[in-house]
């Protein structure tokens, strides 16, 4: 995945953001962090080049909320065919029996 995303200039704990984002909307920006179970340092920091990117804003408040910009929403947008085509990859590389297991703790965890 790694590879995959150096084109879009972003690291995968980035692109875990945007997409928690794309699905959570507008947050506060440490609920990211306990909904991905990262470190608030981690967060901040990807929040940081986010922006930069204007990938996302983020607002000035006590607390502050983070969301996704236009931009950000057609990165995602663009990100998920990549994502989609890689995790199809990997299930191949993985096989029936590499996928079970897999398959088994996702019904564990619901």
């Amino acid at each position: 995945m790694r590879n995959c995303l150096k084109e879009f200039g972003i690291t995968e704990n980035q692109m875990t953001i945007l997409f928690a984002l794309s699905k959570l909307g507008k947050v506060e920006q440490g609920k990211i962090g306990e909904a991905l179970v990262l470190e608030r340092s981690t967060v901040s920091r990807n929040v940081k080049l986010l922006e930069k990117q204007k990938l996302v804003r983020k607002t000035t408040a006590y607390r502050p909320e983070i969301e996704l910009t236009n931009k950000g929403i057609a990165l995602v947008n663009e990100l998920i065919p990549h994502w989609e085509k890689v995790m199809d990859s990997y299930i191949d590389l993985l096989g029936d029996y590499g996928t079970a297991p897999l398959e088994k703790l996702e019904q564990r965890l619901k």
